[in-house]
């Protein structure tokens, strides 16, 4: 009898937990596309989009997009995104981040905003690995220049580790995020690869891009090139 019993516990149990880890990377991969369809929408803004100049400074980038149904606690004002870095053979696989601070979140009228936050220089991918940072404070941050043919000061550029974006009905603006805290997702970066990948050898361009965030790397390597072609 014993033995009946736990061969159904296990029938019932391992079916569950494997469609509980597969409704989990589907929303993992929900996430990732939401970040490309900012990055696509991003490109397709001609004179209120991130400068040329900046997309070709750019060492990495990370994509909050804005999730109207719960995955924007509106009372914490939390996010979750996808951050990527440039290797010297092109653009890594994803990482799961999270941001969490009072600059951003749902506006007027109930209106999300995207962030995007653009590294530039060889600083921010180390500082992004650590286990929480402060904008502003670990991380020097600053609201980003807008408009395809602006430049950034070369103060900025030699400051800053990130410039910082949002989107709200669909136009790009520099963004003060100073005092929201940044950090990784483990849980979910674990989940999506299926196994506990450290970050720095996913960002250093180690581990293969997945099927299902090419098209996310694809998009931030073609950004960075029309900004150099820009240049």
């Amino acid at each position: 009898m014993k033995r009946i019993l736990a061969a159904v516990l296990v029938a019932v149990t391992f079916p569950a937990l494997a469609s509980a880890k597969a409704q989990r990377v589907e929303k993992l991969d929900n996430r990732i596309e939401a970040a490309h369809a900012v990055l696509h929408e991003l490109m397709a803004t001609p004179d209120k989009g991130i400068p040329f100049d900046i997309a070709s400074h750019a060492t990495c980038v990370i994509v909050i997009p804005a999730y109207k149904k719960g995955a924007f606690v509106v009372g914490a004002q939390y996010g979750q995104g996808v951050a990527t870095c440039r290797t010297g053979h092109g653009w890594s696989a994803p990482v799961f981040v999270q941001i969490a601070g009072a600059s951003f979140g749902f506006q007027a009228g109930g209106q999300s905003t995207d962030l995007v936050l653009v590294g530039v220089n060889h600083k921010s991918a180390d500082d992004i690995l650590r286990e929480k940072v402060k904008l502003g404070g670990d991380i020097a941050a600053s609201a980003g220049p807008v408009g395809r043919n602006s430049q950034a000061s070369t103060s900025i550029l030699a400051n800053a580790e990130f410039l910082t974006y949002s989107r709200s009905r669909g136009l790009f603006a520099g963004v003060d995020l100073t005092g929201d805290e940044l950090n990784q997702n483990q849980d979910d970066t674990r989940a999506y690869y299926g196994a506990d990948i450290p970050y720095q050898k996913i960002l250093s361009g180690a581990v293969p891009v997945k099927p299902s965030s090419q098209h996310f790397v694809r998009t931030v390597s073609e950004l960075f090139r029309i900004g150099r072609a820009r240049q």
